[in-house]
């Protein structure tokens, strides 16, 4: 997924939570209504026809249930996809970093080489002329013509090696998650993928991952966890 289309993405999700949300206050208006309904007629109805009206109004709030954990899902998937590109981000960056101080330091050792060079040829020509001079007297003036004609060798400095690289742009990409960010499910990581909530208001961990409890998709009906399930069944 290109960062280009992440302000699509969240302006999808974004609109499929405020429809989530639309249904869920729609619904929440439609049990007020059934509730007081019942409540003025309960005097009045049948066993059976009590049974119909709670019926109703439990299912309209299992809906709603519903659909809250959807708009939670939603809401899970934007902040890991923002994170993700967040992550990618400071990936490409500390890039760019290492490539400006590579091109800085493959600028500036040219100019050091030239310049360490010119001395050294400097250097050697003085020693050559000190070294005539002093043997004028002595040498033949065959030898001084030799000397003369003969070539000087260039003195060839080694090019200066560039400094290792410190920090790799790929680490980036392994850099820790935030420590501030919270954990769930037994696995005790942060939210990824499909997550189920546990229907028992008291449960200390609320969320997990679907892999981490056996499950593909999400079960009809009430769930709990594998730690009140059995706390559940007592009762």
């Amino acid at each position: 997924m290109c960062i280009e289309n992440l302000p699509f993405e969240l302006q999808r999700n974004f609109t499929l939570m405020r429809d989530l949300d639309q249904r869920t206050q729609e619904l929440a208006k439609s049990i007020d209504e059934d509730t007081v309904n019942y409540l003025k007629t309960v005097k009045d109805l049948k066993p059976e026809q009590r049974a119909e009206r709670l019926k109703k109004i439990n299912h309209s709030f299992t809906k709603s249930r519903e659909y809250g954990d959807d708009k939670v899902q939603l809401a899970m998937q934007t902040y890991e996809m923002v994170d993700k590109h967040i992550r990618r981000l400071d990936a490409d960056l500390a890039r760019f970093e290492q490539e400006l101080k590579e091109r800085t330091l493959e600028q500036a050792s040219p100019v050091e080489g030239r310049e360490k060079k010119k001395k050294g040829a400097e250097k050697s020509a003085k020693k050559l002329k000190k070294a005539g001079r002093s043997s004028d007297d002595e040498t033949p003036k065959t030898s001084r013509k030799k000397m003369k004609t003969s070539a000087v060798e260039p003195v060839v400095t080694p090019i200066l090696t560039l400094p290792s690289v410190i920090n790799s742009p790929s680490d980036v990409l392994d850099m820790p998650v935030d420590p501030n960010e919270p954990t769930y499910c037994l696995c005790h990581q942060v939210s990824y993928g499909e997550m189920i909530g546990c229907d028992n208001p008291d449960c200390p961990i609320e969320w997990f991952h679907f892999a981490c409890v056996g499950l593909v998709t999400k079960p009809k009906g009430k769930w709990f966890c594998p730690k009140c399930s059995p706390e559940k069944k007592k009762k």
